[in-house]
């Protein structure tokens, strides 16, 4: 994984409990930000789903390299 998708994956899981607990106060929320919360699985989601293709692809391009080399 590149280290800026690793850096937004950071802040995404930080974001989790933000939108269940208040930082000014420490307490939890009554009403939940549910849309952050969403917003946010649904990134790290999206992170996760883009680092194993662009892995995939650059592991069949060293395949490739490697078969052809013999």
């Amino acid at each position: 994984m590149d280290k800026y998708l690793l850096v937004v994956m950071i802040f995404l899981i930080v974001t989790i409990p933000i939108a269940f607990i208040s930082p000014a106060t420490g307490e939890i929320r009554e009403q939940p930000f549910i849309l952050l919360f969403y917003a946010s699985i649904a990134g790290i989601s999206v992170i996760i789903l883009y680092s194993s293709y662009k892995e995939r692809k650059q592991r069949q391009k060293d395949n490739i390299k490697r078969r052809s080399k013999k």
